[in-house]
């Protein structure tokens, strides 16, 4: 049997976080796990959702280097056009200008670099990229595009420190004959040493007695480090990396308050994130900040291609931040773009969308989509008319239209029933709990008494404020912490024992900047220097039980205790193991556990069989329930222990699990 003791002085500080009455009673609990009954679990029980929030996308996991490389708006009344990342190399003088032949017409602004007059000099730009550059030993590929006569036989790319000026990498870029047209370049950059620190520049400068017009226009420049599976225009490896070993099993995307824009005019307009980045006029973002649109439909469903996602695809219902809404006579519009996105991803060539796929874009091969949600938190937005009228005719438009086109498509309504809407058969609703630890372990039981008709897909998920508002009341925690995280394992523990009414979980928001956010509490936290990249007391929680998540449940019988403060479910995983998970919380003492699997008794009893085995893994935390891993102090305050267990008489398997853990027992398969 495996114990763990603690000072008995420091329970008080234990508890001190809840305000659930302590749980004394259940000291001891004894299970028998039944072989027969349970139900069929969702196959995609734990997964993903990203929208661009703490530039998660542009600054985060879309690995794009250059800030404000195509100085786009989306909404120049919200997001001025600037030339924010940008410095002058060299006395050169920078203007933002918008000429009559532009780029491109979704990217009418451009960046006009202006040479001193009678100089000789080395001229150009410099980037300061997302709050700084991290430089390696390895292959950077960039581009840009150039307008303006030029007569010098090259230009130079570089990177290099900010506050010392050291290069560590340089390329020539041989200048092209091309008139006055815009003319593109693409180079690429192998650093010869590695930077300390990530608070470098990128440059690009140019002889200035080559430029006798007196300047030069830029847009569109770009510089990528290598990717997740080495895609153009790809993911950033050590977030995709950390992602990928949660083994998730579903992409939400696009959001999140993303999709639908802050005012009608500018909602997540599909097809204008897809194709060559010069025909993408980019977006007014929703948190504070325009964005690229580098990160659209097809990186998406190739970000569900590289990590084996299902992709569940969010489509505007016709519903604005700002309140404003589709009337019922224009409805047809978002439904619509809708059926036109979905015939884009799944149409074969023959088709006028799948035909652009597969011609323009080059992806012959028609994507899947099984699942699809109708809007964005339906139930917060419109004011007073916003919810109702999501009922009354903007889902039933999106039901009607789907049922006819793609009867074999889970539509998701955005509400749940737990906010409020009978959501027709064979559709499913979206809930997404924020709540306090103690109110996640008051959620345990809150799918128990659902019908399989109330089919739900947790869309978002987190424990983000602390019990009672101890030291940050009303306010967010500042990251995920360890007794947050302990609640949010017993909501989760609730859903796999609820696996046939559940689509599927996941933690929102998944990423964050450290240098620029809205929403704190997220799973992963990074900035440009990898080093600061820092898996959350969640993530670990979120990994553990999403690695052995349950495909089919099995009946727990108790001889001894009961739920609380122990929280388990079993169930059978992929791999064809058996497996029992349990968490304690708002315990006095440890609690010894004594869990039976039926099946395997015979086991222990023929002595030509092997005694059955199997792994214990235990998350412990530190013993101040609020304390989190900090990016700055490079720390982790979650403890993993593995142990190998062989069972007893009947398969029964002996531990003891202390207060605020979570646990995971699989047995080896047969």
């Amino acid at each position: 049997m495996v114990h763990f003791h603690l000072n008995p002085s420091l329970w008080a500080v234990l508890l001190t976080f809840t305000s659930l009455q302590p749980c004394s009673a259940d000291k001891r609990v004894d299970l028998i796990v039944r072989p027969d009954g349970g139900n069929v679990s969702s196959p995609i029980m734990y997964g993903l959702m990203h929208e661009d929030i703490n530039n998660s996308g542009d600054g985060g996991i879309y690995a794009e280097l250059i800030r404000n490389r195509a100085f786009q708006s989306g909404d120049e009344s919200r997001y001025p056009v600037t030339l924010d990342g940008w410095s002058a190399v060299n006395d050169a003088k920078l203007s933002l200008k918008k000429l009559s032949q532009p780029l491109s017409a979704a990217l009418p602004y451009s960046m006009n670099v202006a040479v001193p007059s009678s100089s000789n000099k080395t001229v150009g730009f410099a980037n300061a990229g997302y709050w700084g550059m991290d430089v390696k030993v390895q292959k950077y590929t960039g581009s840009f595009y150039v307008k303006g006569a030029y007569q010098g036989k090259s230009f130079t790319a570089s990177l290099q420190s900010a506050l010392t000026g050291e290069v560590f990498g340089t390329t020539k870029v041989p200048v092209k004959k091309a008139g006055n047209d815009w003319v593109k370049y693409d180079f690429n950059l192998v650093p010869e040493k590695a930077a300390p620190n990530s608070n470098n520049t990128f440059a690009i400068t140019f002889d200035a007695a080559g430029v006798p017009g007196g300047s030069l226009d830029f847009n569109l420049i770009s510089l990528f480090p290598p990717t997740y599976n080495n895609r153009p225009n790809g993911l950033r490896v050590d977030i995709m990396e950390a992602l990928a070993a949660l083994k998730p099993k579903f992409l939400r995307f696009p959001g999140g308050n993303m999709l639908e824009g802050n005012t009608l005019p500018t909602w997540w307009k599909w097809n204008e994130t897809i194709g060559d980045l010069k025909n993408r006029p980019g977006r007014a973002g929703v948190w504070g900040y325009p964005l690229s649109a580098g990160l659209g439909l097809v990186e998406y469903m190739q970000w569900c291609e590289d990590l084996n996602l299902e992709p569940i695809l969010a489509v505007w219902s016709g519903l604005a931040l700002d309140g404003g809404e589709l009337p019922e006579s224009r409805i047809d519009e978002a439904v619509r773009s809708a059926l036109d996105e979905l015939e884009f991803l799944t149409g074969d060539a023959s088709t006028h969308w799948g035909g652009i796929r597969a011609s323009i874009l080059g992806h012959t091969r028609p994507w899947k989509i099984r699942y699809v949600e109708i809007g964005n938190e339906d139930w917060l937005g419109g004011g007073s008319t916003g919810f109702e009228n999501y009922k009354k005719y903007r889902f039933p438009a999106f039901f009607k239209a789907f049922q006819e086109k793609y009867p074999e498509i889970q539509l998701i309504a955005s509400p749940s029933v737990f906010d409020g809407m009978t959501i027709p058969k064979p559709a499913g609703g979206d809930y997404h709990p924020y709540l306090t630890p103690d109110n996640m372990v008051l959620s345990f039981n809150k799918f128990d008494s659902l019908t399989r008709d109330n089919l739900t897909l947790i869309g978002e998920a987190a424990s983000t404020h602390p019990n009672g508002g101890i030291g940050w009341e009303g306010n967010l925690m500042p990251f995920p912490w360890w007794g947050g995280s302990v609640g949010e394992a017993i909501f989760l523990l609730g859903l796999e024992r609820n696996g046939d009414k559940v689509i599927g979980a996941t933690y929102a928001p998944g990423l964050r900047n450290l240098n620029r956010w809205q929403w704190a509490m997220t799973q992963i936290q990074h900035a440009a220097d990898p080093a600061l990249t820092t898996l959350s007391t969640s993530y670990y929680v979120w990994k553990l039980l999403g690695t052995t998540a349950i495909t089919k449940t099995l009946p727990v019988t108790a001889t001894t205790g009961g739920i609380g403060p122990l929280y388990y479910v079993a169930g059978e995983t992929e791999r064809g193991s058996s497996v029992f998970k349990a968490a304690v919380y708002n315990s006095t003492e440890p609690v010894a556990v004594s869990v039976q699997f039926a099946r395997l008794g015979g086991k222990v009893k023929q002595p030509h069989k092997k005694t059955a085995t199997a792994t214990l893994t235990i998350l412990t935390g530190p013993t101040n329930p609020y304390e989190y891993n900090d990016p700055w102090k490079h720390n982790n305050v979650v403890e993993e222990t593995k142990t190998r267990l062989k069972a007893k008489e009947g398969g029964t398997f002996s531990f003891t699990l202390p207060q605020l853990s979570v646990a995971v027992l699989e047995t080896d398969s047969d």
